[in-house]
């Protein structure tokens, strides 16, 4: 009788003719069918209810368990969610409302019930119900999705009075929804406008006449209740009905408070250094520009001051960079607290910063500032337990006189700067158009560089070590020359520093390292005595990821025995990375290669790093031996270092030998090994194998074995080679 797609529907009714007649009512259609279940009671209606789903409940109103608005509430406790129609025998408006307001669907008087008019009233209440459900879920949704965003939403009706608040508007309000419902508008969302006179609450008002959404003020501040002022941005949108016309109006904020430091924050990293707080480029470029125009109206002139750390490198090699950081933020404050008040400070990068100095009358003011300066960068730092001493070289350039815009002051100071380096360094120097002259050299140099190495300019030659107990040549220094095509031999002390500075010693190094090898291996097949071959390394170098694994296949390129070679590095290149230079230096030793430290005593000379260094010899620096028997303290350091060296079982070789002064005085102090101009300047590789077959000179050999000679500055032949600057 029932199809599956019909309603099920509950008759609670307590006579059986009104449920026969109802019944039959509801069979005179085929259209809808509708399965009746029929109980007598609310007890029953209650009971079925807990097990069984239906569509909708007809419920008399004068059941024997339940009357009136009693039977109502009972039958929306056990289904509240299944549409509800009450009957009742009294045409009674007041308990129709009354039923009517405690959720029934519809009201039917028994005696005025006809079959249509009781299945539209059934199904109109279903669908009611149905629709009741979806407005209430898409409502409940909407409020869920309003309380989740992020965002605060406030609504308003016509007059502006507030309807609806978000939990985020609660919280940025200050206002809970249930205090804030029917208040003006202009009492929970108060704002204001900075930098406007016009009030902000007729933004809202210009939302609704002009039916179109509009933005707040990019500046707007809302003021809480209890009188916080937060920033806020966003827009306000009017409220439509069906016809279009404004009912209230949305209003869509947030607060960007933030936002706006985070701003504020990015823009002041964008122009300060990160590690200083200190202006940067950027900002120093602007500030330059700033004061070009002033001094250009006033007839003033200003001066870039441009400052380079002496000592700073070696300080952040040996104990890190932490330390080093901290050190540029103490001298930063030290210049900060140097300079006048209109001055700028700036950090460059690296060790580097620049001083503007504003408003001068004469160039000569920069002079009482630039001393002041190296002054105060002088004084001792104390940093960590440290107490750090650091100079700096001042570059000194002048508008109008040395440029007129940023770019070419700060150049030319910088110009100015490496002067004063060359000039021994904390001190200061003005620019001179002259000095540009070397800075075209410099650049020329490094383009010419970039080249040389396939353009094959470079060779190696070789100076020996001799032995100071036998006489015998026991190793060999390999030291780049370069050939320039047209400015002919260019000296290492020169090419050397620019090749550190843009990169290329790695592969000029690297260059250095396969001939030095295949030539030593090449020795060895011609039959010659055998030796060590010692190589160079800077810091770059070493610490290049490539260099391990690159050296080691040289080696079996050149099928060389790793014990054959010596690597001779400088202390400040050891003390990068300690525990990574530890590894690969015990690596090296695994491997047979012997590591020398290069120009020892000029640098982080320590007992701890030799102890923990697989170190296999110590190289005294020439500046040391060529002042033996001029200056007591350095022959006392020599000293010193020969007799430590032989505590720690470790070999010594002096290098920049060039008088036999200086021979008898290592020999006595039992050094091990030497070498310099007194037995041979670095020469070509045929003529040292000449050189290893005939051994050292008569004189030298006599003076080692303790004959008096008169010889002195034997083989000076040829410009004398700073082993700083040789690779």
């Amino acid at each position: 009788m029932i199809r599956k797609s019909g309603i099920t529907l509950l008759l609670v009714e307590d006579n059986p003719g009104d449920a026969r007649l109802l019944r039959e009512m509801l069979d005179e259609h085929d259209a809808d069918p509708i399965e009746l279940i029929n109980v007598t009671s609310m007890s029953q209606a209650e009971e079925h209810l807990a097990g069984n789903s239906v569509d909708i409940i007809l419920l008399d109103l004068g059941l024997p368990d339940a009357h009136g608005l009693e039977a109502i509430r009972r039958a929306h406790a056990a289904a509240p969610r299944v549409p509800l129609v009450v009957l009742t025998g009294l045409d009674d408006e007041v308990l129709a409302a009354q039923s009517l307001q405690e959720g029934a669907q519809d009201y039917l008087i028994k005696g005025q019930i006809e079959a249509r008019s009781l299945r539209r009233s059934l199904r109109y209440s279903v669908e009611r119900k149905i629709m009741e459900e979806a407005l209430f879920a898409e409502k409940e949704r909407a409020l869920v999705t309003l309380n989740s965003i992020g965002e605060a939403v406030v609504c308003t009706d016509i007059a502006g009075n507030i309807t609806f608040l978000n939990l985020v508007a609660e919280k940025m309000t200050g206002w809970p929804l249930q205090e804030a419902a029917g208040r003006p508008m202009i009492e929970v969302f108060r704002t204001w406008d900075p930098r406007s006179t016009e009030p902000t609450e007729t933004t809202v008002e210009l939302a609704i006449l002009q039916i179109r959404a509009v933005h707040l003020p990019p500046s707007c501040i809302l003021i809480r209740r209890d009188g916080l002022e937060i920033p806020i941005e966003d827009s306000i949108a009017p409220i439509h009905d069906r016809e279009g016309n404004a009912i209230g109006a949305v209003i869509v904020f947030r607060d960007v408070s933030v936002a706006q430091a985070m701003a504020r924050q990015m823009t002041h990293s964008a122009e300060h250094d990160f590690l200083t707080g200190l202006p940067n480029r950027m900002l120093l470029n602007d500030r330059i520009r700033q004061a070009i125009a002033s001094a250009h109206r006033h007839k003033k002139q200003i001066a870039v001051l441009f400052l380079d750390l002496d000592g700073f490198k070696h300080i952040n090699d040996s104990l890190g960079h932490p330390i080093g950081d901290k050190l540029l933020q103490s001298i930063g404050k030290r210049l900060m607290a140097t300079v006048r008040g209109a001055d700028t400070v700036s950090r460059q990068g690296g060790d580097e910063f620049v001083v503007l100095l504003t408003d001068l009358s004469l160039p000569e003011d920069a002079v009482l500032m630039a001393a002041r300066i190296l002054r105060t960068v002088a004084v001792s730092h104390s940093v960590d337990q440290h107490d750090l001493h650091v100079t700096t070289s001042i570059g000194v350039s002048v508008y109008p006189d040395d440029g007129q815009d940023p770019e070419t002051l700060i150049k030319n100071a910088d110009t100015a700067m490496y002067q004063a380096k060359e000039n021994g360094r904390q001190s200061y120097q003005f620019f001179k158009p002259a000095m540009n002259a070397r800075a075209v050299e410099r650049q020329s140099i490094e383009e010419s560089l970039r080249r040389a190495l396939e353009r094959q300019e470079f060779a190696v030659h070789y100076q020996p070590k001799i032995c100071m107990r036998t006489g015998i040549i026991t190793g060999a220094e390999a030291l780049i020359r370069w050939t320039h095509p047209t400015r002919g031999s260019i000296s290492p002390a020169q090419f050397i520093p620019v090749a550190e500075d843009c990169g290329l010693i790695v592969s000029i190094g690297r260059w250095v390292l396969r001939q030095a090898c295949a030539q030593a291996r090449e020795w060895q097949r011609a039959g010659l005595p055998a030796i060590t071959m010692a190589v160079n390394v800077s810091a770059m170098e070493f610490q290049d990821e490539a260099f391990l694994p690159g050296l080691l296949q040289i080696l079996e390129e050149a099928r060389l025995e790793a014990s054959s070679l010596e690597l001779e590095l400088t202390e400040s290149a050891l003390m990068k990375r300690v525990e990574s230079t530890a590894t690969i230096l015990r690596t090296l030793k695994q491997s047979g290669v012997q590591i020398a430290v290069d120009d020892f005593g000029t640098g982080y000379s320590s007992l701890s790093y030799l102890r923990k260094f697989p170190i296999d010899s110590l190289k005294i620096d020439q500046s040391f031996v060529r002042h033996i028997g001029k200056a007591a303290d350095d022959a006392a350091i020599v000293t010193a270092v020969i007799s430590m060296a032989r505590s720690l079982k470790l070999r010594v070789v002096a290098e920049g030998v060039e008088t036999l002064k200086e021979l008898e005085f290592l020999k006595a102090h039992q050094c091990d090994e030497a070498q310099g101009y007194y037995f041979s300047r670095p020469v070509p590789p045929q003529q040292f194998a000449d050189f290893l077959k005939a051994g050292i000179s008569h004189e030298a050999r006599l003076a080692l074995c303790g004959i008096d000679s008169d010889a002195e500055n034997v083989d000076m032949s040829g410009q004398r080679l700073s082993t700083a600057a040789s690779h």
